[in-house]
């Protein structure tokens, strides 16, 4: 047989290729699959001559094999034959192909180079024109606005309990929010409102100088950090931008603590200032941290505000709301009147510390439509703001120069009256 004697020279020529000895009996490594093929037609031409010498041997040893099945036996050989041809008509398509998809060698590829035309790169090739450049930017910078509200894939896999641990707190925090529950009441907050609205406070400065003042405060509500203020604004705002999310957003990020001041203004300490907001006039939610201590608020037993509505009604709508007075509805209304913000980064802003509501999903019953809309916002901003800290500064001179640009863009007038 020819085709065995090709196979049994090619073994011969490559004894290892593709296989491995053991025993004296060849095995075929089972993730080379032409070497697997191969093995294949080997055992159908092996059985082919098994047939035939088994045939001709029957036919030498007795004549009693009837005619018909001779000729059957004949048909099958013929089949079996015919089967092996396709097998090697396959193989041989297979090597070429295998051939031509195999990567140039660095001799063939240096033949190729010689043989194309040698072009000059035009300018156009090497750097993009300013047109260009300018497009793409604004591809970008689109792109960004349209999927700012997407969930980032940064924090997706983050340990979400090891951040806000107010039962393992310490006994500051702890003690901060039984003073904040007792005394946010809505005489209180009417009161801080129209103070806000009426008095002078003369300290006027730009954004960034307003950042550098709050560096003195340290926030006794948060158990999460204890770095500087301006490093948790530069932390929430690189972790936007770091996810391309647009510039108005990065923003948000710098400023949504820049409240704070107000403790160097009209505070009665910091209980007015930071930690969570909830609304006043109504009946405090259990969803609120440390909710046993309100029971030292005087409108707790107020039959006034200690219903589920109190002085709301259904679906009112949170900007009929008043939320305990503190540096965010403080930094909504300054940024509301000097800043270009969109309504949702002002959401973001006077929000961000209501966790009964775009966390725990308390006090829904006061939303509108459109409060349902910001809480989309609300949202997107609260991952950054909460699981951007790390216990490491910030360089605050090399990132300095984008915040100045950035805030410039927003807020037209560089001096603020905070």
């Amino acid at each position: 047989m020819v085709v065995i004697s090709s196979f049994k020279s090619r073994a011969k020529q490559h004894p290892q290729r593709g296989t491995n000895m053991k025993n004296g009996i060849s095995l075929v490594d089972p993730s080379d699959s032409l070497s697997a093929q191969v093995l294949s037609l080997a055992c159908d031409m092996s059985r082919i001559s098994k047939a035939t010498s088994s045939s001709v041997s029957n036919q030498k040893r007795s004549k009693l094999i009837p005619e018909k099945r001779e000729g059957q036996l004949l048909e099958q050989i013929d089949d079996e034959v015919l089967h092996v041809n396709v097998l090697r008509n396959n193989l041989k398509t297979q090597a070429a192909k295998a051939a031509e998809t195999r990567e140039p060698t660095g001799e063939s590829v240096a033949s190729l180079q010689q043989q194309l035309p040698q072009q000059q790169p035009t300018q156009s090739t090497i750097t993009p024109t300013i047109e260009e450049e300018m497009s793409l930017q604004e591809k970008s910078e689109q792109l960004a606005d349209e999927n700012w509200h997407i969930a980032t894939e940064y924090y997706k896999n983050i340990d979400t309990k090891a951040f806000r641990q107010y039962e393992l707190a310490c006994d500051r925090v702890k003690s901060f929010y039984e003073e904040q529950h007792a005394k946010q009441t809505v005489a209180y907050n009417i009161q801080a409102r129209i103070n806000f609205k009426t008095k002078t406070r003369d300290q006027k400065m730009t954004v960034w100088q307003a950042l550098e003042k709050l560096n003195k405060l340290l926030d006794e509500s948060d158990p999460d950090t204890e770095l500087s203020q301006i490093s948790h604004a530069l932390q929430t705002a690189e972790a936007i931008r770091r996810d391309g999310r647009p510039r108005w957003f990065q923003l948000v990020g710098l400023i949504h603590d820049l409240g704070k001041l107000l403790y160097f203004y009209d505070s009665h300490g910091q209980w007015d200032v930071v930690g969570d907001t909830f609304p006043v006039g109504c009946k405090f939610s259990k969803r609120i941290i440390f909710p046993d201590s309100f029971k030292a608020n005087p409108d707790f037993l107020n039959p006034l505000y200690n219903t589920k509505y109190g002085i709301y009604s259904k679906h009112c709508g949170l900007d009929k709301v008043m939320l305990s007075w503190g540096h965010d509805e403080y930094m909504f209304h300054i940024a509301k009147k000097y800043s270009k913000l969109p309504k949702e980064g002002l959401a973001m802003i006077r929000y961000h510390s209501f966790y009964p509501w775009h966390q725990e999903m308390a006090y829904t019953y006061l939303m509108n439509d459109h409060d349902k809309e910001m809480l989309k916002a609300v949202k997107a901003f609260n991952q950054y703001d909460l699981y951007s800290k790390i216990e490491q500064e910030c360089d605050v001179d090399k990132l300095k120069p984008y915040y100045l640009d950035l805030i410039d863009e927003f807020f037209p007038d560089k001096v603020i009256d905070f």
